[in-house]
């Protein structure tokens, strides 16, 4: 991470070399991300989501999505490639990328159908990295710590930092619960497409199931959402009123979709250094 400006220097100073970050561009495509999602969903809810206002809103949205993932993958390409690793870029380990997952599927929906519910993860996401960018970056060349120090040899705390720091550790496993949540559901919403005959559908439907199957095996959000759901339907469909038909058919999906999760084990292929883990804010 690039160090603060100091702070004898003027805020403009200040901002102008934090300006000339590539960080501060990742920060500004998740600014703007948030910012489109919500003008997209103004126009949602006001039953305007097919003008050219809105169809704007939602690609700006997906493409500043893109931009964003792609710097993060640069940025670690560009420090594998540094490293001298020549394994630690083949296509294998590229795909298993948290961040190269969400950049393919943000140009996926770029490209793709408006389905708003896509938008939401990466809303969210994008509202913990700018609350973390604010906290760590913004705020030290904003308001620079002063040179005195507490009793413990400390900088006094800073109450905005503080407060975001708050938010942060506060609702940040909850909010990644309900973003696999919505995953799930886009997946649902995806599947109904396909089960259409929609234009575009298989194409979609293939790459957001194997988009899906990876955040399964990564996310222990995902996992634990999962299980949660799928323990609920069980409960339900354990009740004695519930059709034979139902229960029977209910055992086939959970056949089926076991089978499919063990023959798509990227583990197989690849040795995995690390177990499942949630996204993080980068």
């Amino acid at each position: 991470m690039t160090p603060p400006p100091s702070a004898d220097q003027p805020l403009t100073q200040r901002l102008l070399a934090l300006v000339q970050t590539l960080q501060f561009g990742w920060f500004s495509g998740h600014v703007v991300l948030i910012f489109a999602t919500i003008q997209y969903f103004i126009s949602y809810i006001t039953l305007r989501y097919y003008n050219w206002w809105a169809q704007g809103s939602y690609r700006l949205a997906f493409f500043a999505a893109a931009v964003t993932y792609g710097v993060v993958v640069y940025k670690a390409y560009r420090a594998r490639m540094r490293s001298g690793s020549r394994q630690a870029n083949t296509p294998l380990v590229l795909v298993t990328d948290e961040n190269v997952q969400y950049l393919a599927m943000a140009l996926v929906w770029l490209l793709s159908r408006q389905i708003p519910l896509a938008m939401l993860p990466f809303a969210i996401y994008s509202i913990f990295h700018v609350a973390t960018y604010f906290r760590t970056n913004l705020v030290p060349v904003i308001s620079p710590s002063p040179r005195e120090r507490t009793a413990d040899g400390k900088p006094p705390p800073n109450a905005l930092a503080d407060s975001l720091g708050r938010f942060v550790k506060e609702y940040y496993d909850a909010s990644m619960g309900f973003v696999a949540l919505l995953e799930i559901a886009t997946w649902v919403r995806v599947l109904l497409s396909f089960l259409t005959f929609s234009r575009g559908a298989i194409i979609l439907f293939v790459a957001y199931t194997a988009f899906l199957r990876a955040r399964y095996a990564q996310s222990g959000f995902m996992q634990s959402i999962v299980q949660q759901l799928t323990a609920r339907v069980d409960a339900t469909v354990a009740n004695e009123g519930t059709p034979p038909a139902a229960r029977q058919a209910w055992t086939t999906v959970k056949s089926v979709a076991s089978q499919a999760v063990d023959a798509t084990d990227m583990s197989r292929y690849f040795q995995q250094t690390e177990g499942p883990r949630a996204k993080k804010a980068q």
